[in-house]
């Protein structure tokens, strides 16, 4: 698999805008989690964010918590979502993001989480609830892992805050488009806009885009603005658990084949 940073480069070399997929491990089993992440690949995905279960996700909105409740009454944990990472390894090609809360890499230690996720193939992690003024410890530790750290931008950030954030973050910037908690929204806000030409004014960083994206013509809005990758979690985490597994892997494949084509 490629580093982040790579892909994002082979990506604006052909000037094409990243569409970036996000679904729960484990939801509604491991066994799916693989088969939709090879789907997603086929169907034009550039990089897959992998949520790890987890208790008590404050930056997930109802989607994803039921996703991830359901997950954890199965007994999904760390080891299982890295193995699909394992499995993975030689089928495809592009970077495997972990999405995490801090509270897991903190019981198992940063180093050896670190450690942990590098080994199994991992090439990016975002953990929301790292607060920036405590970063740089673990961005410098993740780096020597090979581990990219993607840092936030909340929309009521401010500038200097926003230039910091740029400047820390590795990877790409992960801006979100909305106050608030992940899920569908039926528009996406025009202070997207401004945000990424502010954020452009002081990084030459990729910039993801993502928090209430779920239809085409949103992603070719997110796109037309200047943003370099789009995210969608909740439409495909609700797509894939709507159903038996057959028609959860058709309906994910279908979005994603739907994005694709909004942002070539």
């Amino acid at each position: 698999m490629s580093s982040i940073s790579q892909r994002f480069a082979e990506l604006k070399k052909q000037n094409k805008c990243a569409l970036i997929p996000f679904i729960t491990a484990g939801d509604p089993n491991l066994a799916t989690t693989e088969k939709a992440i090879q789907i997603l690949v086929e169907k034009g995905a550039d990089f897959i964010e992998l949520g790890v279960p987890y208790s008590d996700p404050l930056a997930d909105g109802p989607v994803i918590q039921a996703a991830a409740t359901r997950a954890l009454k199965k007994g999904v944990c760390l080891e299982d979502v890295l193995r699909i990472v394992r499995n993975l390894k030689g089928k495809i090609e592009i970077p495997i993001i972990l999405f995490t809360y801090y509270n897991p890499i903190f019981y198992r230690g940063a180093e050896n989480f670190l450690g942990m996720i590098a080994e199994a193939g991992v090439k990016g992690l975002v953990v929301p609830d790292l607060p920036l003024e405590e970063a740089e410890g673990f961005l410098n530790t993740a780096q020597k892992k090979g581990i990219e750290v993607i840092l936030l931008v909340a929309p009521t950030s401010p500038m200097e805050r926003i230039k910091h954030i740029a400047e820390k973050s590795q990877g790409f910037i992960y801006l979100v488009s909305v106050t608030g908690v992940t899920g569908v929204r039926s528009e996406v806000q025009s202070r997207v806009k401004d945000l990424i030409a502010q954020l452009k004014t002081v990084t030459d960083k990729p910039i993801g885009v993502g928090f209430g994206i779920s239809e085409p013509s949103q992603a070719t809005q997110i796109k037309d603005w200047g943003a370099d990758g789009v995210i969608v979690g909740s439409a495909f985490v609700k797509k894939l658990n709507n159903g038996n597994q057959e028609e959860g892997l058709s309906a994910i494949a279908s979005l994603c084949s739907d994005l694709k084509q909004a942002i070539i």
